[in-house]
Parts: structure tokens; C-alpha cells; sequence
């Protein structure tokens, strides 16, 4: 289960560094123009696009941070859960496979 969560928010940051990654691309191809363009000069673009990395760079920083925060608080409520179920007798702990399984099936899950 930890494995799926993890798996989960590598595949959230991954795509936050994509977006992130084509948002710096794009930003760099537009300040190229304008300085082609003569309407920003060469060291203004300069800055401009060492401004942009900060930015991205920040950005993604600060989602992996959230990231891992939220990975930590998914464990923290698995490990809630699985003390919880230890402390079940056999018989309520039958009753939760039933409940979980009817979940899966009523959520189309194939696991």
C-alpha cells in the first residue's frame, strides 16, 4: 500500500517538473523573440530568463516539499489504520474485508 502511495506522488511531482520544465521552455523561446524582435535588449533578456529559472526552480522546490509533507501524512494515516485493524477481533475484522471488498467492486477496481 505504502508502495502505491509513493508511487502516486513520484508520478505527481514527475508531472509537476514537466509542466514546470515546458513553462520555462516556452518562456525562454518567448523572451528569444522579443530580444529578436529589439524589444528587450540582449542583457535584459539575460536577466529576464535567469528571473524565469529562479522562478521555475522555486516552484518546483516548493511542490516537492508539499509533495513529501503530504507522502509523510498519507503514511501517518496508513500506519493509524493498520494499528486500528490490529487491535480487530476476527470477526470485525471479517466484516472489514467484506465492506472493503463490496468498495472495490461498486468502484470498479480490479485488485
Amino acid at each position: 500500500m505504502e508502495s502505491r502511495l509513493g508511487d502516486g506522488l513520484k508520478k505527481i511531482i514527475l508531472m509537476g517538473i514537466g509542466a514546470a520544465a515546458m513553462t520555462a521552455e516556452k518562456s525562454q523561446q518567448m523572451v528569444d523573440e522579443l530580444v529578436r524582435k529589439g524589444e528587450l535588449t540582449v542583457e535584459q533578456g539575460k536577466e529576464l530568463n535567469q528571473e524565469l529559472k529562479r522562478n521555475v526552480k522555486k516552484s518546483i522546490d516548493e511542490a516537492a516539499a508539499s509533495a513529501k509533507e503530504k507522502e509523510a501524512e498519507a503514511e501517518k494515516k496508513v500506519e493509524g489504520l493498520e494499528k486500528q485493524i490490529e487491535g480487530l477481533s476476527a470477526e470485525e475484522l471479517g466484516k472489514l474485508k467484506e465492506a472493503i471488498r463490496k468498495a472495490e467492486e461498486n468502484a470498479g477496481t480490479e485488485d
